[in-house]
C-alpha cells in the first residue's frame, strides 16, 4: 500500500489538478464570453434610434435646429472676416463663444441620449440670439 506522499508525489495527481485548472479556466471562459455576448444583444437592440452621448441622431428636430442655427452663424462670422466688418480679435472672441454654445449642446445631449429638451433647446436659442446680436453689432461698428 502505498503512503499519502507517494500518492500526492505521483504523476497521475499532476495530471488531474492540471485538468481540473483547465476545466475551471474555460468554463470561466465561456460564461464570460456569454456574459458579453449577452450584454452586446441587449445594448444593440434597445428601442431607441441608436443615438447616445456624443452621437447625432440626424432625424431629432431640436438638435438638427441647433446645429443649422451654428452653421449660419459661423458662416456669418466666416463672411464678416473675410470682407474686413469684422476684425481678428472680435471673431475670436465670437468664435470662443460659440465654442461655449457648441459644449453646452453637448453636454446636453450627453444627459439625453442624444437628444435635446424643449428647455436646453430654449436656453441653447437664448445663447444663440445673444452671439448673433453680437456678430451685428460688431459687423456694424467696424462698417462706419
Amino acid at each position: 500500500m502505498r503512503t499519502a506522499q507517494e500518492l500526492l508525489s505521483g504523476p497521475g495527481v499532476c495530471f488531474r489538478m492540471t485538468n481540473k485548472i483547465t476545466n475551471s479556466l474555460a468554463i470561466l471562459a465561456v460564461g464570460g464570453l456569454m456574459l458579453v455576448g449577452s450584454a452586446a444583444a441587449q445594448s444593440t437592440t434597445s428601442n431607441t434610434s441608436g443615438a447616445g452621448p456624443g452621437v447625432v441622431d440626424p432625424g431629432h428636430p431640436r438638435v438638427n435646429q441647433v446645429n443649422r442655427r451654428e452653421g449660419h452663424q459661423q458662416q456669418r462670422i466666416g463672411n464678416g472676416v473675410a470682407n474686413g466688418t469684422l476684425s481678428s480679435k472680435q471673431a475670436t472672441n465670437l468664435e470662443k463663444r460659440e465654442t461655449a454654445v457648441q459644449n453646452r449642446e453637448k453636454a446636453d445631449m450627453a444627459a439625453h441620449n442624444g437628444h435635446l429638451t424643449k428647455a436646453e433647446q430654449q436656453g441653447i436659442n437664448r445663447q444663440q440670439n445673444r452671439i448673433s446680436h453680437s456678430i451685428a453689432r460688431d459687423k456694424a461698428s467696424n462698417a462706419k
